[in-house]
């Protein structure tokens, strides 16, 4: 036990400290996250310095990164906006795994002296591109919402349900006699239906309830117990069924993304999908097979650009056919023209299906790894001509549900007033509040409230405060403080920030906070109650606009002499205590 404890240590060590050094330095280059972990891993693997060993099983443990990112993926669309790419995943999709499976097949078959089944074996696989790549270079780049993002994640979206048509064609070339013991193709495809009808009706009749249930106890630990629990228990059950678990975790975020609790889960989910993702591409490193390059580096780096050329070209072609510009279709070529960590998977079922030998398997990873390596590079070297002109820029989608021109934390009698009035001028707003049964409430009458603390940079983050205009806090002034408005202001510089204030005390509090303007709570509907009991008491309105002025006038007087004192009972003298007279003129 202690042995064991001991190697968990020194490995967690290693991998973590290679890790922040390779991330750090390779984050200074401008060369990306993913490339630092890959190299970190290959230092260390068995190949390199051999410091970390038995890759296969922390690639294992990894594989939960990309079950968390595809969770968040889903958490990001909505049901009905899924519906709305349907064209794109099932037409889009549908077309890239065939054409660039098929091409990259033909290229393996004539260049390598591979038998058709076994081409067909490596061809298929490798026409699949890289999730855990892609999918953060989008979010990193802001363009995951845009149509170029949204086609491409289509792709990739289509490219997951199809690792269960290409496991059934390599069952079905099967050299190996106890192949046939698995279930046939057409029952996998009844296991997806029953396993994605199933998933929808736990999230509806289980997981809302259980979610609503944490959030009137408010304990935020339990949020995040409950969350890693709706990934792994759906991954679980698509495992448990020979099924893609990152196809579930991708399913339960979507059946949590019209559910007030969807930013709340994606702040608590992602620290563990930035920590698991870093792991797998580390793992993908260690086991980039350097023998295997060295007996053959022509072969391997030959294959790897003949891999990336053709999925660009393909994929630039279909592009095209989807109306898409030039430059727009060249960077989908290129983003996607890597291979993808289920080629390891299927690599994996052709070798036990006898149709490719180990050493091809391993040649055709380090092929993979080699092309997942080479993405960030590409990125780079053709931003220039990727990129439209600076007086053309990517349009994005309109406003969805919960845009984010501006963010509304507290959605009480002050908040609402604010958001109804934002929502008058056609700003696209989203709501965040901590109060379920408010939000219950909330959504009766249309109103699509968010369940979070708004008091969390984090949490802001997921809900789009680095795009957004305005950040407008209308809770308890003593959940906000300078401090607090600090980091805010400096996580998001180009948000304009509001608060609402409880009163003198709290004003005086954030008198330095980078905000602004504070508004407090209840002025206006006072100074409002004010004026009419004076209409009613039979004042003119010249002399309630007097009384009015000269109230104003004492009371910015006062708060200016509080400010500068830091004392709340500054300029007591400036209070109306007793009456002196009719008012005539301001004082």
């Amino acid at each position: 036990m202690e042995h064991a404890q001991s190697f968990l240590l020194s490995d967690g060590f290693l991998l973590l400290g290679t890790a922040l050094i390779f991330v750090l330095l390779f984050r200074r280059l401008g060369l990306g996250a993913t490339l630092g972990y890959l190299m970190a891993g290959a230092v260390l693997g068995p190949y390199a310095l051999n410091l970390v060993g038995d890759a296969e099983s922390k690639i294992g443990i990894a594989e939960l990164g990309i079950t968390l990112l595809l969770f968040i993926v889903g958490l990001e669309l909505a049901p009905r906006r899924l519906w709305r790419m349907r064209h794109e995943i099932f037409g889009l999709g549908l077309l890239q795994v065939v054409a660039c499976g098929l091409a990259v097949t033909g290229v393996i078959y004539a260049f390598t002296g591979f038998t058709l089944t076994a081409s067909l074996a490596l061809g298929l696989p490798l026409g699949l591109s890289s999730t855990a790549q892609v999918l953060p270079m989008l979010q990193s780049a802001g363009r995951l919402h845009t149509p170029f993002g949204e086609r491409a994640f289509a792709i990739l979206l289509f490219q997951d349900l199809s690792i269960i048509p290409l496991i059934t064609i390599i069952a079905a070339m099967s050299r190996n006699p106890a192949a046939a013991e698995g279930p046939p193709g057409w029952l996998l495809v009844v296991y997806t239906f029953v396993a994605i009808f199933g998933l929808i009706a736990a999230g509806r009749f289980v997981i809302r309830p259980l979610f609503r249930l944490i959030g009137n106890l408010g304990e935020r630990e339990m949020f995040v117990f409950a969350a890693l629990f709706t990934v792994i228990a759906s991954a679980a059950a698509m495992e448990w069924l020979g099924l893609s678990t990152a196809l579930g975790a991708f399913i339960a975020g979507v059946m949590l993304a019209d559910t007030p609790y969807r930013h709340e889960l994606e702040a608590d989910v992602e620290p563990f999908r930035t920590i698991l993702l870093g792991l797998f591409f580390m793992s993908v490193g260690m086991m980039l097979n350097l023998e295997a390059i060295a007996q053959r580096p022509l072969f391997v780096a030959s294959l790897a650009l003949a891999l990336i050329a053709t999925k660009a070209f393909v994929i630039f072609l279909i592009g095209k056919a989807f109306r898409m510009d030039w430059r727009s279709a060249l960077a989908l070529g290129l983003l996607l023209s890597q291979g993808g960590e289920f080629g390891f998977v299927l690599f994996a079922q052709a070798q036990g299906a006898l149709l490719i030998s180990p050493t091809a398997s391993s040649v055709f990873a380090a092929i993979v790894t080699l092309s997942m390596i080479s993405t960030p590079f590409l990125m780079n070297a053709t931003r220039r001509i990727r990129e439209a002109p600076a007086s053309a820029p990517e349009t994005r989608d309109g406003p969805q549900a919960d845009g984010s021109s501006a963010l509304i934390v507290g959605y009480g009698r002050f908040g609402q007033t604010v958001a109804q009035m934002l929502i008058a001028a056609d700003i696209p707003v989203t709501l965040i509040d901590r109060d379920v049964e408010m939000i219950d409430v909330a959504q009766n009458f249309g109103a699509k409230v968010y369940f979070g603390d708004g008091t969390r940079i984090d949490l802001l983050r997921q809900a789009g405060a680095a795009d957004a205009q305005l950040i407008a806090f209308c809770i308890d002034g003593e959940q906000v403080t300078e401090a607090f408005l600090e980091a805010v202001h400096h996580a998001f510089p180009h948000a304009e920030i509001c608060v609402r204030a409880f009163d003198r005390r709290t004003m005086l509090r954030l008198k330095d906070a980078p905000v602004r303007f504070v508004v407090r709570e209840v002025l206006e509907s006072a100074v409002r109650m004010a004026r009419l009991s004076l209409e009613a008491l039979g004042n003119s309105a010249e002399s309630i606009d007097l009384a009015e002025a000269a109230y104003r006038a004492r009371d910015k007087e006062r708060l200016k002499a509080q400010f500068a004192a830091g004392d709340v009972t500054a300029a007591r003298d400036h209070i109306f205590t007793t009456p002196n007279g009719r008012v005539d003129q301001p004082s």
